[in-house]
């Protein structure tokens, strides 16, 4: 499936249940495991299952292959593979911690301007 429609179902599916501060990063130049990483937040780890799982139905709906879920016990984290994209449902707490859009936004901005400086 086409990753651009792979991702408006995936954002579509989280906006039905009420996510949170979705964020669609490409990833595709930092990484080969997938183009677009997903990240949305829900109020509690039943919203957080449930976002989730919303995803992963819509997305097989349509026609779309569920690699995997990791992380359904805890539900602090959970993370749905559709191969070419990648979401992240989290708890906001557990969202500000490893807080992903900067780890990834900051390795983007820091190739996007001048190389390293000679060591």
């Amino acid at each position: 499936m086409d990753t651009k429609k792979l991702t408006k179902i995936a954002v579509a599916a989280l906006e039905d249940i009420k996510g949170k501060d979705i964020t669609v990063l490409d990833v595709a130049h930092l990484t080969s495991l997938c183009e677009k990483m997903i990240i949305a937040s829900g109020d509690s780890n039943r919203q957080v299952r449930a976002l989730a799982d919303h995803v992963r139905d819509k997305i097989k709906e349509a026609g779309g292959d569920i690699i995997g879920m990791e992380g359904e016990d805890g539900a602090e984290w959970i993370l749905v593979d559709a191969g070419d994209i990648v979401v992240h449902v989290m708890h906001p707490v557990t969202r500000l911690h490893y807080n992903l859009e900067e780890l990834w936004g900051a390795t983007t901005r820091m190739r996007a301007t001048e190389p390293h400086p000679a060591r």
